[in-house]
């Protein structure tokens, strides 16, 4: 299926392969994905909403075997605190649901702070824009898309 992430990539010109895979609504766990698409955890990038103090709405970019480090997302994004939204936020402010969420595509171009374990790919897998499908692109190209910003905003899950 043709998601708006996919058709903007085609209408770039970007190269890209979607993934299909069988959505357990009870497990949307990147680790999960990962597994069902046959790539390393690592590899598989999940898209956080969160909201600064000074840059409002905001999109955070990390791999599926780590969690989001909000103190150092605010460093990166230049907040002084940062928060994930509430989930009910989610789909009103970028189109996307949970388990479907892209920076690539949405409803609104927000500001996108990835983890900068992301270059150390090849290829990465994201969302495509709903559940049960990724998109796999150079890091590169998904960096230069989405205007983003790499630093270290991932720390391992404890």
């Amino acid at each position: 299926m043709k998601t708006n992430a996919a058709r903007l990539l085609d209408s770039l010109g970007v190269p890209y392969t979607l993934r299909d895979y069988d959505v357990d609504p009870d497990d949307l766990s990147a680790e999960t994905v990962a597994a069902k698409v046959g790539m390393p955890a690592e590899q598989v990038f999940k898209t956080l909403v969160a909201r600064g103090d000074r840059t409002g709405v905001l999109m955070a970019v990390v791999p599926g075997n780590a969690e989001l480090d909000l103190k150092a997302l605010a460093r990166l994004s230049g907040d002084r605190k940062v928060d994930t939204v509430p989930l009910k936020e989610l789909q009103p402010l970028t189109g996307y649901v949970r388990g479907g969420c892209t920076a690539l595509g949405g409803k609104k171009d927000y500001p996108v702070f990835v983890d900068e374990t992301l270059e150390l790919f090849d290829v990465i897998a994201v969302s495509a824009g709903v559940r049960g499908t990724q998109l796999l692109l150079a890091p590169a190209d998904y960096l230069r898309l989405t205007k983003a910003k790499t630093g270290p905003i991932s720390r391992d899950k404890s």
